[in-house]
């Protein structure tokens, strides 16, 4: 699959390359005869800054010279990305503070006309001469800050389930289309933890699995379909949130594996990466540096992932008002830290004037180089320039893909392998929203709802249910606690995932998905 992504982003730079839009001037071109001496090097190389993520190096060096103009406040600001309050346009916040740009969370969005508008307006009215960085964090599942705005997805478990590169692939461009169609320049997905299991509290169905190389592919598959549909695809939450046991919204959660289990298992998905971003979370890696929060950390960014894994792309903080990282560290602290130890995108810290203020403050005296700053910025600039070549390459993604996808994934952990599982009457009870999803499909396939067989439906850290049949829309773990004869993981209960669910139900279709975790008390499945 990387090899997939590499040769779509060598076409797309093609494609940049012979565009018309207006740039800076390049350096004239020289004569390739290998006695004459070599080309000196150009902005982009002065910087430290490289190709290869996306950007090409003609869009490095124009993103060089771009920043090169700002002040040491704008450069500050550009670093920065930052929540807002309300649904209009924030436009007075980004461009006071000059701003990378913003996230957009479900409390800014009404419907999907407001937020195309108002992004609309925010790339429109901010004077910039390169796109913003105008975020979201839309994974799908139990993720969705848009969920009125776009189509709903499954969880990214519904990936692993299926695995099928390609279909992951294609659903993302889906995905991406709807967003970059609302203004959107960046999504923070897909997510490229290994789920530990049960004891995972954080990420859990929003990885694709347990299998490091089956999340390898799964991510770079979406990254992919990101790429393709012309919105910036972030890989979170390295150096892996799926194995610790709490949850760094609300503590620092402590990595205890070695560095040699840490390359076997968690840092597997981020090894070699094509993906444009990755995004640091906040652990505490004792191997590493204990104590002391990734985000925050030169030996996990820089040495971890930049020097170890190779990695010269965009790199983004996890957001810095969650605990993990702010608990007893000033705005100005957090801000410094994570631009000394390799970051270029700061996300959501608790102030963001004083966040900018800290930054210049350091760089003046002398705390943070200011080389560090720019470089940063200038990496983010070019990654938002790349985007807008993508955007115009994009074409239309296969909308049949998002239902091809749960029909691939819809699991028979228990029970036979074909025919009807039901009789010609069904009764769903359990989670609400999954019961709802369920009786408007089996009516749209003429099955009666009232009565008859059970169907018992458990979604998001929902307790065991029993029934004629159980059915897990999020992970199949609780499965292994029902007693009913059939049991079956959809990792959605989307309109789609339904529609999948009845067919197999109806015995239409055979249920050809496979768990992606193991389940306990569940055997190995032989369908």
């Amino acid at each position: 699959m990387k090899t997939r992504l590499a040769l779509l982003l060598s076409g797309l730079l093609i494609v940049a390359g012979c565009s018309t839009a207006p740039s800076e001037p390049g350096p004239p071109t020289r004569d390739l005869d290998p006695t004459s001496e070599p080309a000196p090097p150009g902005p982009a190389e002065r910087l430290g800054l490289t190709a290869g993520w996306g950007p090409s190096v003609d869009q490095l060096d124009r993103a060089v010279r771009l920043t090169n103009r700002l002040s040491l406040e704008e450069l500050a600001g550009q670093v920065i990305v930052a929540a807002y309050a309300g649904t209009a346009a924030p436009i007075e916040l980004v461009t006071e503070l000059h701003l990378g740009g913003v996230i957009v969370f479900a409390a800014n969005v009404n419907s999907a006309e407001q937020i195309g508008g108002s992004n609309a307006r925010l790339h429109r009215e901010v004077p910039r001469r390169w796109p913003l960085f105008v975020a979201v964090d839309q994974e799908g599942g139990i993720v969705a800050r848009l969920s009125d705005a776009v189509p709903p997805l499954p969880t990214f478990m519904t990936a692993g389930a299926a695995d099928d590169a390609g279909l992951t692939e294609a659903v993302m461009r889906v995905l991406g289309a709807d967003l970059r169609s609302l203004g959107f320049t960046v999504d923070f997905a897909p997510v490229a933890d290994v789920t530990s299991g049960p004891e995972d509290p954080t990420i859990g169905s929003r990885s694709a699995g347990a299998d490091p190389e089956l999340v390898a592919r799964q991510s770079a598959a979406a990254a992919a379909g990101f790429v393709a549909a012309g919105v910036l695809p972030v890989l979170k939450h390295f150096p892996g949130h799926g194995s610790v046991p709490a949850d760094s919204h609300v503590e620092l959660p402590v990595q205890q594996r070695s560095r040699a289990e840490l390359d076997a298992i968690d840092l597997v998905p981020f090894a070699g990466t094509e993906a444009p971003a990755v995004m640091v979370g906040h652990l505490d890696l004792r191997a590493v540096d204990p104590g002391t929060p990734s985000s925050l950390s030169r030996p996990v960014v820089t040495g971890i992932l930049r020097e170890d894994l190779g990695y010269g792309g965009l790199v983004v903080t996890d957001a810095l008002d969650m605990a993990g990282v702010a608990q007893g560290r000033s705005d100005r602290e957090v801000a410094v830290a994570a631009l000394r130890a390799g970051a270029d995108v700061l996300l959501m810290p608790r102030d963001p004037r004083a966040a900018r203020d800290g930054i210049v403050a350091a760089v003046e005296g002398g705390e943070l180089p200011r080389r560090r700053l720019r470089q940063a910025a200038a990496r983010q600039v070019a990654a938002l320039l790349w985007q807008a070549e993508l955007a115009e390459a994009a074409g239309v993604p296969d909308a049949d893909a998002v239902a091809a996808w749960s029909r691939a994934a819809v699991t028979l952990v228990v029970g036979p392998c074909s025919g009807r599982l039901v009789g010609e009457r069904v009764q769903p009870v359990g989670d609400r929203a999954a019961v709802a999803a369920f009786a408007q499909a089996a009516q749209r396939a003429g099955l009666e709802v009232g009565g008859g067989d059970v169907v018992a439906f458990t979604g998001f850290r929902g307790p065991a249910v029993t029934g004629d049949v159980a059915v897990a829309t999020d992970t199949p773990y609780v499965l292994g606690r029902s007693s009913a004869p059939v049991k079956i993981a959809t990792y959605g209960a989307t309109p789609a995932a339904m529609d999948a669910l009845v067919a197999v139900l109806l015995g239409e279709t055979r249920a050809v998905g496979t768990l992606p975790v193991p389940v306990p008390d569940v055997p190995t499945p032989s369908c």
